[in-house]
């Protein structure tokens, strides 16, 4: 049995160095030639595998700025099923999303060490296009929550779940424009600003 075992962690740990090597050429490429100057057999090259073993871990260049896309959406989840089950649905959604925001500002475009423009485009219609691929997940995980004599109980679901990613996706763009105009705001801060402003849309106005 045990011999079993041991070539399969070998071929894991194999299958995680690759992945390493990866991820780190690209940052460095990334950051001497530019985004658009490097190619995936320059990745490959500097990993030492082939063009074809690259994409069995990535599907395009530019998915290696966001290689832990897929794990923060699961970590929202996770973080959204350990709410106090009394929490209100659009609280528990907003605190679940600012508990994964540190995962968010550590990408590959924020390990370069300064903004790139070029990637950082890049970077912002990824996430914006990730969010929308996730609003349906996240529907349905909010409907979980409402309770079971809820009016349009769906409809609640999904206005709570695109109301805060569109607040997530409204800190990214208002971020990049920030940082064009040479402005710094970093950090779950403008997430939890912006959280603030969802809240109060709707809210009676004080005279």
């Amino acid at each position: 049995m045990q011999s079993e075992i041991a070539p399969a962690g070998l071929r894991e740990r194999k299958k995680e160095e690759t992945r390493r090597l990866l991820l780190e050429g690209a940052a460095r490429l990334f950051k001497e030639r530019g985004f658009e100057a490097t190619t995936v057999a320059d990745i490959a090259a500097y990993a030492n595998v082939s063009v074809r073993t690259f994409f069995r871990y990535f599907d395009s260049k530019e998915a290696l700025l966001l290689p832990d896309g897929v794990e923060i959406f699961a970590y929202v989840e996770n973080a959204l099923s350990r709410r106090p089950a009394d929490e209100e649905p659009l609280d528990a959604v907003c605190n679940a999303l600012l508990a994964a925001a540190q995962p968010f500002s550590t990408s590959t475009l924020t390990a370069l060490g300064h903004p790139l423009e070029d990637i950082e485009n890049v970077v912002t219609a990824r996430l914006v296009q990730a969010f929308s691929d996730f609003e349906e997940r996240l529907t349905a995980l909010v409907h979980r929550r409402l309770p079971p004599d809820t009016p349009d109980a769906d409809l609640k679901a999904a206005v709570i779940a695109c109301a805060a990613l569109s607040a997530v996706r409204a800190v990214l763009r208002t971020r990049r424009a920030r940082r064009a105009s040479g402005i710094t705001d970093t950090g779950p801060a403008p997430l939890l600003r912006a959280f603030g402003i969802l809240r109060e849309i709707g809210s009676p106005q004080r005279p």
